[in-house]
């Protein structure tokens, strides 16, 4: 069987996020969406995503697929559910198209908001999605301490040091080549998961949940608590509290950090804060793309969500349910907007125009240290995202 993850119409949802990756190649947890699903069907899986990403992102054709929509969170009963679908035979959950059969013809003419459904199954187990930005790090939690079961399940961590403070060891878990030094891991609220070549500098206070992907740091002193992930080649140090870098940025130094999705080649400068909460404690509000307006969130609690290659400047300070778009340079005193556009550059005095050669630019020289190339599938997405964007910097 051929398996497919799809977008829906939530694809806008989750912008500035999506701009740069379809809603499956989120990071939640430990584990990206994709991968989540790879792990339960034992089988790659291709996606159904948004043309201009389509190339980075393909789609696999076959002669009998599966569409299983991209924002649900994978669990062994609805798995079983969706391997036991005829063709025309689908899952629908409070009228949402959670997984649909077909054959080539229907694939070719899938429209997510219109399915062709021979058959409505019900589904009555747990069902988990993510349905805006902040959801990934509400559901982190969750999703944290669900995917440090299946990535550990029968298998042994490598040994905690001990020079390492330690509670709640049975819920730690040290991938081969991780370092530990002379730090204080608390896994009795949460496990700890850290991967392959990760490492906790000395003096980091960690309170669980945190996931740290592959070749992420914590940096000397850093305090941090749940449910927080750093994707792979993460580097962070400060305070953290309930964040997710989905990869590939940076957090060096002291500043905290709360409540906040972090997208990848992302840096934020040194002494850099983010609100969490608004001073007089009302209801966060954060910009929706969809709406094109501020949404209630229903939020006490909200950062900062902020799109890939976007960079802060030392001592930013980002107020209560910022959303920062794609390739963004935001720095200066005083709070800028909590809407800063994709490819803007400035902050509390004024924005301008971010130039797009500036911006490949940057991106080639941040993916070259990591050994990737920013090639033209790279920049025709920035390009793309460029112009998609362009109407929200017409005040410039």
């Amino acid at each position: 069987m051929n398996y497919i993850l799809f977008d829906n119409e939530s694809w806008q949802n989750f912008l500035p996020l999506t701009f740069t990756r379809p809603i499956s190649e989120i990071r939640l947890g430990i584990l990206k969406i994709s991968e989540k699903w790879t792990k339960f069907l034992n089988q790659e899986i291709s996606y159904l995503t948004q043309d201009y990403l389509s190339k980075k992102y393909p789609v696999k054709r076959a002669s009998e697929n599966i569409l299983i929509n991209a924002c649900v969170l994978p669990n062994k009963a609805l798995v079983d559910a969706i391997l036991s679908l005829s063709q025309g035979q689908a899952i629908v959950c409070n009228g949402i198209l959670i997984a649909i059969a077909v054959d080539a013809e229907g694939l070719s003419d899938f429209d997510a908001s219109l399915p062709k459904i021979t058959e409505k199954l019900t589904f009555d187990g747990e069902l988990q999605r993510i349905e805006k930005t902040y959801d990934i790090f509400q559901l982190n939690d969750k999703a944290l301490r669900d995917d440090f079961e299946l990535l550990t399940a029968g298998r042994k961590s490598q040994p905690i040091s001990k020079t390492v403070n330690v509670l709640g060891a049975e819920n730690i878990f040290l991938e081969e080549g991780a370092k530990v030094e002379f730090a204080t891991l608390n896994a009795n609220e949460g496990p700890i998961y850290i991967g392959k070549d990760a490492e906790i500098m000395e003096g980091s206070l960690v309170r669980g949940p945190l996931a740290m992907c592959e070749h992420s740091a914590l940096k000397l002193g850093a305090k941090v608590y749940g449910a927080t992930t750093l994707g792979p080649y993460c580097k962070s140090g400060g305070e953290l509290s309930n964040v997710v870098f989905f990869g590939y940025a940076n957090k060096a130094h002291d500043g905290f950090l709360g409540n906040a999705v972090i997208g990848e080649w992302c840096n934020i400068g040194a002494d850099t804060n983010n609100s969490n909460l608004k001073n007089n404690y009302s209801e966060v509000k954060l910009w929706n793309y969809k709406s094109n307006r501020f949404d209630k969130t229903g939020l006490q609690f909200c950062g900062t969500i902020m799109g890939d290659h976007s960079k802060c400047g030392i001592n930013t300070m980002l107020n209560t349910g910022t959303v920062i778009g794609v390739s963004a340079n935001v720095y200066g005193a005083g709070f800028p907007r909590n809407f800063i556009p994709s490819f803007s550059m400035g902050g509390n005095h004024g924005f301008q125009e971010y130039r797009l050669n500036a911006a490949h630019d940057v991106a080639q020289l941040v993916m070259q240290r990591r050994g990737l190339e920013f090639d033209e599938i790279e920049k025709d997405i920035m390009d793309h995202v460029f112009e998609m964007t362009a109407k929200y910097r017409k005040s410039f």
